[in-house]
């Protein structure tokens, strides 16, 4: 039975969840449990499981006898993973890869510099090596290996800095990567220029060179957020960078 009361919440979610992210039910729009029911012919139980969700993600809030009603944007837990992915699936997918893209510009730079000096010196070494296989993959056309090993490259940059909170944000760097790669919006063959600046990056990680860690970083998030600013629509044969 738990089983079904969770396959079932989450069809709820899987409807509800995309719908308020995606802006279709306006901030102050309120729900009932029994609307709930009665609109996905779920039981009570089920309606409440789903809102408790929706809740923890600060979406809406519930209270008794006023209902179930939509939070207004800034008060959402924007760094949710799943409700990133929501807000991805949706018709304002671009600004939400620019806002994703305009933190990463603002976080990764800082976290490659810091793992210069920090990271211990056989993990700043393993970037290379990471950023040699990206590069392998790219050339080869293997988008699926290669956003394994690039969520792998920033998320250990992160790791390497040494700060907590920025570490916190791996997933939210992931959910980027991914979320680019789900929506067409990667070239089946990374750019040159996008893979030799990775390399750059370990090299300059791996001899303890913030500066140059911190520049090459930079430049990756920059031709990102530049890239969705000129064309949206680019296509799989397009420079696109990764």
């Amino acid at each position: 039975m738990a089983t079904d009361h969770r396959t079932l919440h989450n069809r709820v979610l899987a409807v509800l969840g995309p719908a308020i992210a995606a802006g279709e039910y306006a901030t102050g729009h309120t729900f009932t449990l029994q609307g709930l029911e009665e609109d996905f012919g779920v039981s009570r139980t089920v309606a409440r499981e789903a809102v408790r969700v929706l809740e923890s993600m600060r979406l809406v809030i519930s209270r008794p006898r006023t209902g179930i009603r939509v939070r207004p944007l800034r008060d959402w837990n924007i760094f949710d993973p799943q409700l990133i992915r929501w807000r991805l699936a949706g018709s304002g997918r671009m600004e939400q890869l620019r806002s994703l893209n305009e933190l990463r510009s603002a976080v990764e730079p800082g976290a490659a510099a810091l793992a210069a000096v920090r990271g211990p010196a056989a993990e700043r070494s393993r970037l290379v090596i990471v950023a040699d296989e990206m590069a392998r993959a790219g050339r080869a056309g293997d988008l699926e290996t290669f956003l394994e090993l690039d969520i792998a490259f920033h998320r250990r940059i992160l790791e390497l800095s040494g700060n907590e909170m920025l570490v916190g944000l791996s997933q939210v760097v992931s959910e980027v990567l991914v979320g680019r790669t789900s929506y067409d919006l990667m070239p089946r063959h990374p750019r040159p220029e996008a893979l030799r600046l990775h390399k750059a990056v370990a090299q300059a990680i791996r001899d303890g060179l913030p500066d140059v860690a911190e520049a090459g970083m930079r430049a990756i998030v920059t031709e990102v957020v530049e890239a969705l600013e000129d064309d949206p629509t680019k296509s799989d044969e397009d420079d696109v960078p990764v």
